[in-house]
């Protein structure tokens, strides 16, 4: 009988022992459980509002690409005008002359009527030969007369222009419509950029979104690797306390403790507690505790 209650004796220690390490393998798992449902958590919070961001860039796109479509089309009316105002101004000129065609079918510059815009290109091309020093000499003095020339030929071609009043109106109405279609595109292109940008950063936001989220289910895949541990090693810790509590039984019986109303009341507290655990419920360091006193 004594080697048996020795040997239930040491059977204890180490059951007792085993229930230890397994509460605390337990806590030490829940208390990462938590930790990873806060990150998890949060990490899932932060993926919401990247989302939210993310629908805000793609109205803001969206509302830029119908702009876009908008001035798009006050440009094309912007580029009628421009047309109209140029008809209406060649109409004022009268009439071009034809020129006569050369040997080679081809029409001969020299034979078109000067305009001004063709006097000025003229007068530009000489100013930069001269600039490059292709006339010296005689070559010089020619140029120079022929500078003189155009010159009275523009101003020449200017008062006349000027003194035609529909003219003068034919043409400020085609630099307004100039300046008009110049507005126009420049409206298009910074609604393009507009749109360009918000969609880019829609992309980048995505591209959060989805680094975001990886990391918060990476976080709940360790949540539920910690929470299944926890409750292998809360089983086991429960199947520890029974055998510990069926070999503090036998002792008692051994010691030929089977009754007393102190004994019974602490055996009923212990299977109180023991159907708390077995539910669930979560007990306290104390009541923990007590499970692995109780003799």
């Amino acid at each position: 009988m004594t080697e048996l209650k020795t040997v239930l004796d040491e059977k204890r220690k180490l059951v007792d022992k085993k229930a230890t390490q397994y509460r605390t393998t337990r806590d030490e798992w829940n208390s990462r459980t938590k930790e990873h449902t806060v990150v998890r958590n949060e990490l899932n919070a932060e993926v919401r509002e990247l989302i939210q961001n993310v629908r805000q860039q793609r109205e803001i796109r969206e509302q830029m690409n119908e702009l876009v479509r908008e001035k798009k089309s006050a440009r094309s009316d912007a580029s009628t005008a421009v047309k109209q105002a140029k008809s209406s101004l060649d109409a004022q000129r009268g009439p071009k002359e034809v020129a006569p065609r050369d040997t080679g079918g081809r029409r001969d510059r020299r034979d078109k009527k000067p305009t001004i815009h063709s006097l000025r290109r003229d007068f530009e091309r000489l100013e930069r030969e001269f600039e490059m020093g292709r006339h010296t000499g005689k070559n010089e003095k020619k140029a120079m007369e022929k500078m003189k020339r155009i010159r009275a030929n523009m101003k020449e071609l200017q008062n006349a222009e000027d003194s035609n009043v529909d003219l003068k109106e034919a043409r400020e109405s085609l630099r307004i419509a100039m300046a008009a279609q110049e507005e126009a595109h420049l409206e298009v292109q910074k609604s393009a950029k507009a749109a360009q940008e918000a969609h880019e950063l829609m992309l980048q936001w995505n591209k959060e979104v989805d680094n975001q989220r990886e990391k918060a289910e990476s976080a709940h895949r360790e949540l539920r690797k910690s929470k299944k541990e926890a409750d292998k090693a809360h089983h086991f810790y429960i199947v520890a306390l029974r055998c510990l509590h069926s070999i503090q039984d036998m002792l008692r019986a051994m010691r030929g403790i089977s009754s007393g109303d102190g004994q019974r009341g602490a055996r009923v507290e212990v299977q109180d507690l023991m159907s708390k655990l077995m539910s669930g419920d979560t007990l306290s360091t104390d009541e923990l505790m007590q499970l692995q006193r109780y003799e």
